[in-house]
């Protein structure tokens, strides 16, 4: 009876450890953080090679390398990422630019709601709002950008 008894203890104790080391681990991504932040995971794209976060919010993300992702814009991502997180919120934002018609804009902020199917992203004083579903999933990091979106022009005007 006492060997059942060590064994009921140590698999409680076992449990309680487990959970509670769950709980407090850090992220081991920056995908698992986001979602932490009320943000979703697809914000960055999948060349992630090091994030780094401190008390106050400040965060660092280094990819492997400068890259293109195709959302609704084009969008250009530095080798490094800087901001300030928040929950629903980064500010301070440098290393990620939109392609806008003609011109790439630098996006200095992203905001989002709790409960919103909406995600803002800011330039400067000018905001757009997009779908927070086309950023759910991960993007694949593109080495480079297709040379019709560079241009402008799309492929059916080639065809």
């Amino acid at each position: 009876m006492s060997n059942s008894l060590s064994l009921l203890a140590l698999s409680l104790l076992f449990y309680i450890v487990t959970v509670s080391a769950s709980d407090s681990e850090t992220p081991n991504s920056v995908h698992d953080l986001l979602p932490k932040f009320g943000l979703p995971k697809g914000l960055v794209p999948d060349s992630v090679t090091a994030y780094s976060l401190s008390d106050d919010g400040t965060f660092e993300i280094e990819l492997s390398h400068s890259c293109y992702v195709q959302f609704d814009d084009l969008v250009y991502y530095s080798k490094k990422i800087t901001g300030k997180l928040s929950y629903g919120s980064i500010s301070d934002l440098s290393g990620i630019q939109a392609k806008k018609v003609f011109v790439w804009v630098s996006v200095t902020s992203i905001e989002m709601e709790e409960g919103s199917n909406e995600i803002e992203f800011h330039v400067g004083f000018l905001s757009e709002k997009l779908p927070v579903k086309q950023f759910e999933s991960i993007p694949t990091c593109k080495n480079k950008a297709l040379q019709e979106s560079l241009r402008g022009v799309s492929s059916i005007a080639e065809v």
